[in-house]
């Protein structure tokens, strides 16, 4: 919902108008950020489940844009479009979010389903395959695999915006990353598959 919708109902309710709401929380009403945040919390959430972050990171997204909120609300140059500089800081925030969560990829986090078994082998050696081939996997192809492959399944725009990356070299960097993976597993089987089979 726009800000011009959400005033326009606003004033059918006698209320204040986000301008005139910001301007007041500016000057240090509590009331007016109570109305403030009862208007926009939703938008902060639904920001937050676009970028498909979890609970726990979506409370810290909509903590710190409401701080952000505090400590710039004074110096906003339109109080009126309140709405859509908070619903850019929760983006901001959302997508810092993840891509520290993308700069942080334990390789034993990264096993995507998608890699073939080591053949004769259980699920324990398939594991230990699959992390010593993502060792060998630059560390741009092994984070992308992390960021498509854990957690909850994000938008290759969000992915692409997260790493850095043109939307269109995704799935062909993906591609590549994957096969390297399959050469890697089929080609170098676990040490005790590798024992056994002297």
């Amino acid at each position: 919902m726009t800000t011009s919708l959400m005033d326009r109902r606003a004033a059918q309710r006698g209320e204040r108008t986000t301008g005139a709401l910001a301007r007041a929380a500016a000057a240090g009403e509590q009331l007016a950020w109570d109305g403030l945040v009862a208007r926009y919390q939703v938008l902060v959430r639904s920001v937050t489940r676009a970028h498909r972050l979890s609970d726990a990171d979506a409370q810290d997204v909509a903590q710190i844009t409401w701080l952000r909120a505090v400590e710039h609300i004074g110096g906003l140059q339109d109080p009126d479009r309140f709405g859509a500089w908070l619903r850019t800081v929760a983006r901001h925030e959302s997508l810092r979010v993840l891509r520290k969560a993308a700069r942080e990829v334990p390789v034993e986090a990264c096993e995507p389903g998608v890699v073939p078994a080591v053949e004769d082998g259980d699920d324990d050696e398939r594991r230990a395959a699959v992390r010593r081939a993502l060792r060998t996997l630059p560390p741009r192809q092994r984070t992308l695999l992390h960021v498509l492959h854990t957690g909850p399944e994000r938008s290759y725009e969000t992915v692409g915006a997260v790493l850095g990356m043109p939307v269109g070299s995704i799935g062909p960097t993906r591609g590549r990353a994957l096969e390297r993976l399959r050469r890697e597993v089929t080609l170098r089987p676990a040490a005790g598959a590798t024992a056994q089979a002297r």
